[in-house]
């Protein structure tokens, strides 16, 4: 069960289709942008997003992520647009990463684990698992992974906003993308597996209690009959009469 919602998890996020599909964008924007200026490179960016959501539509492929990208295109094109600079189609995921960094991180320190309440809404198991000392731990340390993946995007790319390189932001933008994601999806997917493992134990085994193993029909103490006894007396031999 575990595996077949991690599959549907991912396949949510888009696969490894959506990790090509995620920084086409990027990659048009960026030398659009450098030899026909910002307009050209917005209209680019923009085309590219729609094209992949049409492509998966007729695929039929999930298309929750490709809705996503292109709302997130077309932020950061607008922002672009507003500032005039092309460093600003980078500002809608410099702070968005900001503000998942705090969402993640201020959920540890209030011991509600923001992986563990997902988790726990696609499993079933809602709040169960806050009963367990040992599943909000490991919740943790897959919370802390995310946070620790927002907080270095969020760090590294400011800086180069601030130094306007546009150029090293499109590099530092896809590089700390799904590669880091990727990373912490395999320290979530370690979590909810040893996360369930102690919300749902394994169900006890007969040669765990042998005595369960073997269920009698005769109340405790009573005495089985044997050839010599039933239950009306000693059985009489017929040589005696």
């Amino acid at each position: 069960m575990t595996e077949t919602k991690q599959q549907s998890v991912l396949e949510q996020l888009g696969g490894f289709s959506g990790l090509i599909y995620s920084t086409l964008p990027i990659l048009v924007f960026v030398p659009v942008n450098g030899v026909w200026g910002l307009g050209p490179a917005i209209w680019a960016a923009l085309g590219v997003a729609a094209s992949i959501l049409v492509w998966r539509i007729i695929r039929r492929s999930p298309v929750q992520p490709a809705i996503s990208g292109f709302f997130g295109v077309g932020i950061s094109a607008f922002i672009a647009y507003r500032t005039g600079d092309a460093k600003g189609y980078f500002l809608f995921g410099i702070y968005t990463s900001l503000a998942y960094a705090a969402v993640f991180l201020g959920s540890i320190l209030v011991r509600w684990p923001i992986v563990g309440i997902i988790w726990g809404f696609l499993n079933g198991h809602g709040n169960l698992w806050r009963r367990h000392r040992g599943a909000v731990r490991a919740y943790d340390v897959a919370t802390g992974a995310w946070a620790l993946v927002f907080g270095a995007r969020y760090l590294v790319q400011s800086q180069l906003y601030d130094s306007d390189q546009t150029g090293w932001l499109a590099v530092a933008r896809i590089a700390m993308g799904w590669p880091l994601a990727g990373l912490a999806l395999l320290v979530t997917i370690w979590a909810v597996r040893r996360a369930d493992r102690i919300v749902e134990p394994r169900p006890l085994e007969a040669t765990d209690h042998p005595e369960a193993a073997e269920p009698t029909d005769h109340p405790e103490g009573a005495v089985m009959p044997t050839d010599d006894t039933e239950a009306g007396g000693p059985r009489e031999d017929p040589r005696s009469s």
